[in-house]
């Protein structure tokens, strides 16, 4: 392979979440994965989790999993971009999608389990959230004293979204977010590559059918040190296809515990993945650009 990947790791929903992301920070990671806590039971959210974390590391990014099928995509977009202030641009959002009854009745609605509401559910929220992210430009707050102007209304926008079962005016009720749109991971197959950053494949083949997203290779992490020098191995034979991998952890603790040891250190010193840079975004770390606002692009 001719370029470095970004390593992940998906830190679930367990105790001390706050210190395993430090952990990982340390580690090398250029980001962490927050599953969503179980809300029928009172579970924390994924975002709240990852704001909370926020205060606590400096340079891992901190990708939130947040449903598509029941929340209200304009609140999910203002969640968001609040993470990516919060966290001073490293947000991410994996659109995932429900497929239980019991987060159904949480959010007090009714059952989607056909697989073509669950998209539509997925592709319209993940195209509100986009819409709203773009609703200000980056310069409409000015926050003129001497005038007492605090916004620039030429610089705010409607949306006008409307789809098969909502519709959303706009504007956003937060402004852009630093890194101007967060960063929306997805899976192979459950949506639209040209909706997303970041594209999850569970092997080499689906990777090379995606075009137009940064692809990471989402893998099982490794548990004693032969493992993480066969997944080291695995990496170096990857093409240009895949840009990052993410490890899934069955026990979390001890398993990052043999990536740090065994695993990143090795592909540091082959020169196979990178670090992220203190003070960069997640985007940054990931080698994306900063999208241009869309308002913008068209004036």
């Amino acid at each position: 392979m001719s370029t470095t990947v970004t390593l992940g790791i998906d830190i679930g929903v367990g105790v001390g979440t706050a210190a395993t992301a430090s952990a990982a920070e340390n580690a090398g990671f250029g980001y962490v994965t927050f599953d969503d806590g179980d809300l029928a039971t009172g579970g924390v959210d994924a975002i709240t989790r990852a704001a909370f974390v926020a205060a606590t590391t400096s340079t891992v990014g901190l990708v939130a999993t947040a449903s598509t099928t029941y929340a209200e995509p304009f609140h999910l977009s203002s969640q968001l971009a609040s993470l990516d202030y919060a966290s001073r641009g490293r947000a991410g959002w994996v659109a995932a999608r429900s497929l239980t009854p019991d987060v159904a009745a949480a959010w007090g609605r009714e059952v989607v389990s056909i697989d073509v509401d669950l998209a539509r559910e997925q592709r319209d929220s993940v195209t509100v959230a986009r819409g709203l992210w773009d609703s200000w430009e980056d310069d409409a707050v000015i926050r003129d004293l001497p005038t007492g102007r605090f916004l620039n209304q030429q610089k705010l926008h409607y949306v006008d979204f409307v789809g098969e079962k909502y519709s959303v005016k706009g504007p956003a009720i937060v402004p852009r977010p630093p890194q101007g749109q967060v960063v929306v991971f997805g899976r192979f197959g459950e949506i639209d590559a040209d909706l997303l950053d970041v594209v999850l494949v569970e092997n080499e083949a689906d990777a090379r059918a995606v075009s137009g997203a940064h692809v990471v290779l989402d893998v099982e992490a490794p548990g004693d040190p032969a493992a993480a020098a066969a997944l080291v191995e695995r990496i170096a034979a990857l093409d240009d296809a895949v840009g990052g991998v993410r490890l899934r952890p069955a026990s979390v603790d001890g398993e990052l515990r043999v990536a740090a040891r065994y695993l990143l250190p090795q592909l540091f010193e082959r020169g196979l993945a990178h670090r992220p840079v203190p003070a960069t975004t997640l985007r940054s770390t990931l080698g994306l650009a900063r999208p241009v606002n869309r308002f913008e692009a068209a004036r």
